[in-house]
């Protein structure tokens, strides 16, 4: 079992600044390839970012693409997501989530362990 808490959300303007964190624990955090993924009220939840095992390959929506960063501290068991020049479109509730190192993937349904989420609010 892996267990992921999340952190860092909160109410910010738009253009603003947040960074999330993802701490793990329970099993090797480096084993494990990790995605952020949000979910708007009254919509599906949708992948925004993910990152491998090692830190070397990330992916992103292209709605994030040039303004969220993923990254990863493996001696800290903990992965980041840096969002900047947020929207209100960006209000959501974002989760992180873990499955063991292999392809790097955008689905949420490959994904085996997830956190309760944090609430990120972009006031416009």
């Amino acid at each position: 079992q892996v267990q992921l808490v999340e952190s860092g959300g909160g109410l910010v303007q738009a253009g603003g600044s947040l960074r999330l964190s993802c701490a793990a624990s329970g099993r090797t955090f480096s084993n494990y390839d990790m995605g952020w993924f949000r979910q708007a009220p009254g919509k599906e939840r949708e992948f925004v970012a993910a990152i491998s095992w090692s830190g070397v390959n990330t992916y992103y929506a292209d709605s994030v693409k040039g303004r969220f960063t993923i990254s990863r501290d493996n001696a800290k068991n903990t992965v980041y997501l840096q969002m900047n020049s947020l929207k209100p479109e960006d209000t959501a509730v974002y989760g992180c989530a873990a499955r063991p190192a292999g392809r790097v993937t955008i689905d949420s349904w490959r994904y085996d362990y997830w956190g309760q989420g944090t609430q990120v609010t972009v006031s416009s």
